[in-house]
């Protein structure tokens, strides 16, 4: 296809074409390429099926291998084990029958390199990687030699040979960002190295290439397999930078894109994250379902909503199974450190020791700043429980360093409660009151209705709930709404931008099940809302 021509201008000149005379392999698998990129699965799998076929009738037995290998690691992908080992199996017959030794034996070492990854045969998935990259340089295949690179850079992570690991897989970005690959190989390779970045907890990494991964799906606006994996990681980066609104708004939008998709899991959960972090406990509990029913494990999250609900035993259960589970550092990390806060809950502290204290051994193996803050705050509330206040303060000034480093005002704002904690340990009341009042304006701009209820429980005080269950920085917006200012004049005053005042306004309508802004007014006031309002 002409290098300036979209998926979608090609898949309609190829279509047009091959309706009025059936094309030849090669261009049928342009067709099926195309079909894949702007999200016609179903025709790109019985195109690249065709175009099998007509290579063996023109007797290219390598090249239908190929198409053989793309249909296998595709229904691999998909969760399809048993056709996938079909037709990788019909390639190697293929290939070893006819003695080839094409490039193709490259690309059908990586279903072995996959699956050495998938069963923690580290060590066999670099080796294999290896071997594809050398074939790939044999032949002078650049695809193969890209993605083989990146799939050895995270066999190496997983090693422990982290930096070697990273290094690599940044040469490989190198390689990408230049346009060395094609078009499918770019959106896969994006993908697997964020993946790997939040594995390690490299934030910095994480944001650059999905930036720059959303930057090249809005170059090209009608590619869909990659769009909604973007989503889910800018979800994720806008959560922990405390633009909840806006991360929601990427959740959902990353629903729609994966609605067809393996991948939905992911976005399932990131939406159920945000959903119990706001205190929308029925909408969470849905959301973790539905990510567990998509493939995606609801852990950590369903068992720190169970937490969030004061069911702390069922938490505690679920959390230690699914860390048992788990193997990789990274996933394990956050296991460990939800596994702390369930167990102080049970006022178990050798088990939140025991859990913090391997929390901080993967964060000296993986030396990230987030990593780092997680150990510290994990070690600061163990700490305060074994009562050694000073030596738990020590530990928070690094967690509360590491969160600001970072700009996670959400989890920064926990710290802060965790130092009150210690301070009215030690006698510093004052201390204690201005770190408990800065960790409620947080949680009140964010609008966490269970952390506000929790705080209040810590200060001995009644957390007085708000009608419909509007957080307070609904209350604002519903009280400027209420005086007739538009979104933008609504922005202006809160200093938000007016997206995310759209969005409260959204959820102030579910929350009061009205339908205008005059119905929300009137609302406001007959439940006396329009005056000063408490949150505790």
């Amino acid at each position: 296809m002409p290098v300036t021509e979209s998926f979608e201008d090609a898949y309609t000149r190829l279509d047009a074409l091959d309706r009025r005379s059936p094309l030849g392999p090669e261009d049928v698998e342009r067709l099926a390429t195309a079909a894949y990129l702007i999200g016609k699965d179903a025709e790109s799998y019985d195109l690249l099926t065709r175009a099998h076929h007509a290579w063996l009738e023109s007797g290219d037995e390598g090249r239908a291998a190929r198409c053989a290998i793309w249909l296998g690691l595709r229904l691999l992908m998909e969760g399809q084990p048993a056709q996938a080992s079909g037709w990788i199996g019909r390639a190697r017959r293929l290939l070893d029958e006819g003695g080839h030794d094409t490039v193709e034996r490259g690309y059908l070492l990586l279903p072995e390199c996959f699956r050495h990854l998938s069963t923690g045969e580290y060590a066999d998935a670099c080796a294999a990687f290896t071997e594809a990259v050398r074939v790939g340089e044999r032949f002078g295949d650049r695809d193969l030699i890209h993605l083989a690179r990146q799939g050895r850079g995270r066999a190496l992570i997983r090693l422990g040979r982290i930096d070697e690991g990273i290094a690599l897989l940044d040469e490989v970005m190198v390689g990408v960002t230049a346009g060395e690959v094609s078009p499918v190989m770019v959106g896969s390779i994006y993908c697997s190295v964020i993946e790997a970045c939040h594995e390690i907890f490299d934030l910095r990494r994480a944001q650059e290439w999905t930036g720059a991964l959303g930057q090249w799906c809005a170059s090209r606006p009608e590619v869909v397999p990659y769009r909604g994996h973007c989503l889910v990681r800018r979800a994720e980066i806008l959560q922990l930078h405390g633009e909840w609104p806006d991360a929601m708004e990427e959740a959902d939008k990353a629903c729609e894109w994966l609605a067809s998709s393996r991948g939905i899991g992911a976005a399932f959960y990131q939406r159920a994250e945000l959903y119990r972090l706001r205190g929308e406990f029925a909408r969470a509990e849905q959301a973790y379902g539905e990510a567990s029913q998509a493939g995606r494990s609801p852990q950590p999250g369903l068992a720190l909503l169970r937490f969030a609900q004061g069911q702390f035993d069922t938490a505690w259960t679920a959390i230690c199974r699914a860390a048992d589970d788990v193997t990789e550092r990274g996933p394990r990390a956050r296991m460990l450190a939800a596994s702390v806060d369930i167990a102080l809950a049970r006022h178990d502290v050798a088990g939140a020791r025991a859990a913090s204290d391997a929390l901080t051994q993967v964060s000296g193996e993986l030396e990230s700043p987030m990593l780092r803050a997680m150990a510290a705050q994990a070690t600061g509330a163990v700490l305060i429980e074994e009562g050694d206040p000073r030596g738990a303060l020590t530990a928070l000034k690094t967690a509360a360093a590491a969160w600001k480093e970072i700009d996670a005002p959400y989890e920064g704002a926990r710290v802060r409660v965790l130092v009150a904690q210690a301070c009215r340990a030690i006698g510093d009341h004052d201390a204690w009151r201005m770190e408990i009042d800065a960790a409620r304006r947080i949680f009140e701009r964010l609008g966490s209705a269970p952390d506000l209820a929790r705080l209040a429980a810590i200060e001995g005080r009644r957390h007085v709930d708000t009608p419909g269950g509007l957080t307070a920085r609904e209350i604002q917006v519903l009280r400027l709404v209420a005086t007739g200012r538009t979104n933008r004049a609504i922005a202006d005053e809160l200093g938000i931008s007016e997206k995310t005042v759209a969005r409260h306004v959204s959820n102030i309508f579910t929350k009061l099940d009205v339908s205008s802004r005059a119905a929300a007014a009137t609302y406001a006031w007959q439940h006396d809302l329009l005056g000063p309002h408490p949150t505790t």
